[in-house]
């Protein structure tokens, strides 16, 4: 019998969602590395009928929710439960990083969940601790030292941002803290920024394509001077929607964007009448999506006194800066807070927000650690 492969949940939920826009299930497998597509089939199954717990459970025997696994005699029982419970611990220790920097605090917090399962003295030995240690954690547990309070301090921002920070960007909002402090602490309880998922880039077939002028020089020495667009799915809601938005190379601050159910080149044309007056010269860059090569958005751009320029087919590279917000925006809300199936308007509401946050408040390093709309109001002085 062949090894069997454990899929992370992100994986899985990267599936769905890419089958949900239409990719096709041959292309989702050889994208994601998925052996078989009788998997997938089963992971739309129970992402239809509500079960996204199932996506969590460990490799083995499949079971419905609410019933358990059949087992030969007790001993087998406990022998499962017991190897389920090492997984978990297993899990928590990467996630955490216990093992390189043991943390008191979460430590005895695991062990308070867990010890009605298993032993006390069976869960230390599986994190790695003494017995002793957990109790004199346990019985100091209510005295705050000073770096208990910049460690609260560090995770009270950590959390205010829904882990979108990095340790530079915490760093900027503390005093007297060195960066190598906060790293150690956001590594030591595992505050770090959360990984972003990765995102497949559609191809079209284009009808009327332009060359590359940016070239991947995605700088611009003033405001609306060079311009990036591009569409992404939103597959939260009841049904399938779209986000066009229009970044400003300048500051990396959305100045047009639309949310609408069907990607064809009205939604665009809506995002490209939002923009302002534009200067002599401006570059507007996208894919070679049907809709941007088409007749009527080639003449819109045109028309505003726009320079039209477009990536090579299949390389989402050439318009990264557009494609890295759209994985913010996806990361940083639905994925982070593990909203997978909401309603429409929950799901715009969120992009909004979202979108307001970006351009208003969420600070960025090559910005000298400002907003986008703080950074261009400077630049404008």
């Amino acid at each position: 019998m062949g090894t069997r492969v454990s899929y992370p949940v992100e994986v899985k939920m990267k599936a769905i969602e890419m089958r949900l826009a239409g990719i096709p299930v041959k292309q989702v497998l050889e994208e994601l590395n998925i052996r078989n597509h009788s998997q997938l089939k089963t992971w739309m199954k129970w992402y239809r009928n509500g079960e996204l717990h199932r996506l969590e459970q460990p490799v083995g025997k499949q079971y419905t929710f609410g019933k358990g696994p059949e087992y030969e005699s007790e001993t087998a029982k406990l022998q499962a439960e017991n190897r389920y419970l090492k997984q978990q611990i297993e899990v928590f220790k990467k996630v955490r990083r216990v093992g390189e920097e043991v943390v008191p605090k979460v430590v005895v917090e695991l062990v308070e969940e867990l010890k009605e399962m298993m032993p006390i003295g069976e869960i230390c030995r599986h994190l790695g601790v003494a017995r002793s240690s957990y109790y004199r954690w346990k019985a100091n547990g209510n005295k705050f030292t000073q770096k208990d309070l910049r460690d609260q301090q560090i995770g009270d921002l950590c959390k205010l941002h829904k882990f979108r920070y990095g340790y530079r960007k915490i760093t900027e909002l503390l005093t007297g803290i060195s960066e190598k402090t906060v790293q150690r602490v956001m590594q030591k309880y595992g505050w770090q920024c959360r990984v972003k998922v990765k995102k497949r880039k559609r191809t079209g077939q284009p009808a009327h394509i332009v060359p590359n002028l940016l070239a991947r020089d995605f700088t611009a020495s003033k405001p609306l001077e060079r311009l990036v667009t591009d569409i992404t799915y939103l597959p939260f809601g009841q049904s399938m929607m779209y986000l066009s938005s229009i970044l400003d190379l300048f500051n990396g601050e959305i100045i047009a964007f639309t949310i609408g159910f069907t990607q064809d080149t009205d939604f665009v044309l809506d995002t490209l009448n939002q923009l302002p007056d534009l200067p002599e010269g401006c570059i507007l860059h996208s894919d070679q999506g049907s809709v941007y090569t088409s007749y009527a958005y080639q003449k819109a751009v045109k028309e505003k006194g726009i320079t039209m320029s477009m990536s090579r087919k299949g390389t989402p590279a050439d318009n990264s800066p557009i494609e890295t917000f759209h994985s913010s925006l996806k990361s940083e809300t639905f994925y982070l807070d593990d909203i997978y199936r909401t309603t429409n308007a929950c799901v715009i509401n969120i992009v909004e927000e979202y979108i307001y946050y970006y351009n208003n408040i969420r600070i960025k390093t090559k910005l000298n650690n400002q907003s986008p709309v703080q950074y261009r109001q400077l630049a404008v002085k």
